[in-house]
This record gives C-alpha cells, structure tokens and sequence, in this order.
C-alpha cells in the first residue's frame, strides 16, 4: 500500500516506514507531524483525489537539517560581470508511520 501526498508544492510516494526529506516544517525532532493533503492511495487499486476525501498520513519528524551547498553562478561575457553566489536548501526528515485510508 502507498499513497501520494503533497507538501511544499511537491508531490511524494510514501509507503509505511519510509524516511523521506520534505521542506522545511516547523516542527521538533520526535513530533508527531499529519499531511492531511493526500492527492491518491493505492489499495489493490488507485483511488485518486475525489475517493480520497478524508485520508491522512502520520510521520514522526526524525531530524531537521540543510542540504549540500549549490554553487549559483552568473556571467555575462565580454563585460566583466560576474557574481558567485551560494545556497544551502533546508529539509525536515521524516519517517511515515501509518496511512489512514
């Protein structure tokens, strides 16, 4: 059984005991956390977002962190112009417990 669920304008496939890293939640190491935003499950058969009116999934929040460093670098030739810039992206990882359906 998997579901599809929507958090921070993404979409992920989560099946029972996966760890994922979502976008940042405000939320503490050990918190229970629901995504109430479920756009499909798979149950022997898919039942998209219409079927799936009241369906949540439940994730304890494992750890809070940021990803590796993204270099961004702008440059217009024959003009000298050139900017580095870089960025770090922060995530929340979680483990999903339970699908209700």
């Amino acid at each position: 059984m998997y579901a599809i669920i929507a958090t921070g304008g993404k979409q992920y496939k989560v099946s029972e005991g996966d760890i994922i890293k979502v976008e940042k939640l405000e939320a503490e190491p050990g918190a229970v956390v629901t995504f109430d935003q479920v756009v499909a499950i798979s149950d022997n058969g898919l039942k998209v977002a219409g079927e799936v009116a009241n369906a949540t999934v439940s994730a304890t929040v494992m750890e809070q962190g940021r990803g590796k460093k993204i270099i961004v670098y702008k440059y217009k030739r024959k003009t000298g112009y050139h900017k580095k810039n870089g960025h770090r992206q922060a995530y929340t990882q979680v483990k999903i417990d339970k699908i209700n359906a």
